[in-house]
């Protein structure tokens, strides 16, 4: 997941960096100081925390290299203050620098009044860092609190201590080494840990709805603007940029900017940057035009004109310099160029709607989102399915766990699989809740880890798989007594729910009834076994249970059947959100008796037109579809494939297709026109399941997601 996917994170960097230039520009201070005060000096103080927020977001909470990240950094800080160069000679800066000042504005003023926000990012990324992975998440975010409230102290807090002997002399020999303790040091680490905080989820303490932290955000902005007024009305303020109520501030202001999702389409971050940079050389060039132009009193002496002439020069500069860029630099290759994976989400969410409709009263979904979503993409889906109100989610194993935390998933993370138990603080940190593949594992998983975790405990109920067996209730008894367990739910697998057949049934029945008398056998001990779950996809379609706190939806999810001879009792209005398409690269036409591809296996009985697509088994096309009578569809018509299928490329008879020529779309799963080959059919021609087809389709076809 980029970062365009954060739509309203995207947008509000923009706004940031409009406020910055309100900081610098003061557009109230011709209708009152006041006014301009609060504007300026409270409300915009918002927006350097921010992009210290989404720096710890995208970079440290992401799973990016922070070292790429720092290189960037200091790339931009360089030319950045190569820009600025000129007018600090011009201004005589340069002059009264001698080597100790040089280094205090290099590390950390930033050689022009604006750039201080560089090397405080440069220095903040690389300790903030380092304090996660060295004490871990807990302790660098005690760590960062502390120092941010050092910092207040020399900043809008100043006039409590200067006059405290010991106290005021310290931080003047800080004054001395860093000029102010709005820095890398004492002000960002605390904003990146909690953007890394946010990216793995919200804290459990706190209620995760959007109206808790829209009020959140109301009332914490109130409370900072009293803590500005009173503090200018003291005079303690040293400079203005850390208050007390700016955390809290921050953390509701990022959450609810986490609730717009989407693209947005445009490279805003880039955009809001470059205003960042150029809005002071901006401010010089208004300055003079305003003086040739004769328009002194409009665009400089009326602070609003200012602000706006500003603004826009800025917008206006930053959007040429991008075209510019964007004609000059090397071109992304598009994601339809050879062959894709086209992921209906409109689709996904109707489906998800449909399940959870189609569950019992109390009974929750629980999307499976296990190899990648079933091809689909597990992030993007993932975060579609929360927003739409899915809480819990199931995995295969703790590294998909991780993904999904780190991309802002907030909700129950259930392994499916097993973890080895040395991998505990991981399943801790990142708040996943491990499967007790047996008892045994139960205990061994207790013995290792050194602080609680939470676990759900597999029932074995006759698939004979994974799981303790259901006719060992002390074992399983014991597992919820396990100091360092959470044991939160417990859940069993139905090895043939997908059946009708009369044993089949009676079997699943069987496997039900074993599952609950064993819940009742522990409640009857006192113990509360936590959420129960044994339905699968065909389990909530066949068996749906009252009792059952949770439907484990997979491959039903995304509209589609494991084989197409599946036993249902009803199919709630499912549809499929996956299409597989391709680019024909080229056309041949060959004479009758022509041979095509490796071992000849294949040889025209006529005059014939193969197309050769850009496509093969290592992007999940089987190598043994052909055989099957496997096709694909050209201009609304089906073509079958032809030849023996390579790693990357794989050919169509399409001869009946009528003018077909190299960038026309050949389908394989979907429709076009008024043909349709489903996943079923695609699997069945390929002599496997749907569940296999789609788990294979490879990393390097694209997701490209419609709606």
């Amino acid at each position: 997941m980029n970062a365009r996917s954060y739509k309203g994170i995207e947008v509000f960097r923009v706004a940031a960096a409009f406020l910055v230039v309100a900081i610098h520009t003061s557009p109230l201070g011709s209708y009152g100081l006041t006014a301009n005060f609060i504007l300026t000096r409270v409300f915009a103080r918002v927006a350097v925390p921010f992009f210290f927020m989404a720096t710890g977001f995208f970079v440290l909470g992401g799973g990016r290299s922070a070292r790429g990240s720092l290189k960037k950094l200091l790339i931009i800080y360089a030319a950045s203050a190569a820009l600025y160069l000129p007018v600090n000679v011009y201004a005589g800066h340069l002059q009264s620098w001698d080597l100790p000042e040089l280094a205090r504005q290099v590390l950390f003023e930033g050689t022009f009044y604006h750039l201080w926000y560089l090397p405080a990012a440069i220095l903040g990324l690389w300790l903030t860092e380092k304090l996660i992975s060295g004490a871990g998440m807990r302790a660098a975010g005690l760590i960062a609190l502390a120092l941010y409230a050092l910092g207040l102290l020399g900043d809008s807090y100043w006039g409590l201590i200067e006059d405290v002997p010991g106290l005021s002399g310290v931080y003047n020999a800080i004054f001395a080494l860093m000029g102010y303790t709005r820095n890398g040091l004492f002000f960002a680490p605390l904003f990146m840990w909690m953007g890394c905080a946010l990216r793995q989820g919200r804290p459990r303490f706190l209620p995760d709805k959007a109206a808790f932290e829209a009020a959140g955000l109301a009332g914490s902005l109130l409370l900072m603007l009293a803590e500005g007024l009173t503090l200018m009305f003291l005079g303690w303020q040293r400079h203005d940029s850390m208050y007390i109520m700016l955390p809290a501030v921050m953390y509701f202001l990022f959450a609810l900017l986490l609730r717009a999702g989407g693209a947005a389409g445009l490279p805003l971050g880039a955009f809001s940057l470059l205003v960042y940079i150029l809005h002071p050389a901006v401010i010089l060039a208004v300055r003079a035009a305003a003086r040739i132009l004769g328009l002194w009193d409009i665009l400089v002496v009326n602070s609003l004109g200012h602000y706006a002439a500003v603004c826009l020069g800025s917008a206006a500069v930053s959007a040429l310099l991008l075209a510019a860029w964007a004609k000059v630099k090397p071109w992304r290759v598009s994601d339809t160029a050879r062959a894709w994976v086209e992921v209906d989400l409109d689709a996904l969410r109707r489906n998800a709607a449909a399940l959870q409709e189609a569950s019992p009263e109390g009974c929750r979904l629980m999307a499976v989102l296990k190899c990648d979503a079933y091809g689909h993409g597990a992030r993007r889906s993932a975060l579609e399915l929360e927003r739409m109100g899915v809480k819990a989610f199931a995995v295969a194993c703790c590294a998909e766990g991780v993904e999904l935390r780190r991309a802002g998933v907030r909700g129950l993370i259930l392994i499916l699989g097993y973890t080895p138990v040395s991998q505990w603080r991981v399943i801790r940190r990142y708040r996943l809740t491990q499967c007790a593949v047996d008892s045994a594992y139960a205990r061994a998983l207790n013995e290792a880890a050194g602080k609680p975790v939470d676990v759900h405990i597999k029932v074995d109920t006759g698939m004979h798989r994974l799981g303790e067996s259901w006719e060992h209730a002390d074992a399983i008894a014991e597992c919820f007594s396990l100091p360092r367990l959470r044991v939160t739910g417990m859940f069993t697998h139905l090895c043939v729910s997908d059946s009708l057949s009369e044993g089949d049934v009676a079997f699943t029945e069987l496997q039900i009834e074993r599952f609950f008398s064993l819940a009742a056998g522990l409640k009857a001990r006192g113990i509360d076994p936590g959420a129960l779950h044994t339905q699968a996809s065909y389990g909530l379609i066949n068996y749906p249970d009252a009792r059952c706190a949770y439907a484990r939806a997979g491959v039903a999810l995304y509209g589609v059947k494991s084989d197409e001879h599946d036993g249902l009792r009803s199919w709630p209005g499912l549809i499929p959100a996956l299409s597989l398409k391709a680019r024909i690269g080229l056309v041949r036409e060959l004479p009758a008796g022509e041979s095509v591809g490796y071992g000849r296996e294949f040889t025209t009985s006529r005059a014939s037109r193969i197309a050769v697509l850009p496509i093969g088994y290592g992007d999940g096309v089987f190598r043994c579809a052909m055989h099957g009578g496997a096709e694909a569809i050209v201009n609304g018509s089906r073509c079958p494939i032809v030849a023996r299928i390579c790693m990357d490329q794989l050919c169509l008879d399409v001869t009946d297709a009528g003018d077909v020529k190299p960038g026309d779309i050949a389908t394989f799963i979907g429709r076009d026109g008024g043909e349709t080959i489903s996943c079923e059919e695609f699997a069945a021609k390929s002599g496997t399941i749907s569940n296999e087809v789609l788990s294979r389709l490879g990393k390097r076809l694209p997701r490209v997601y419609k709606n």
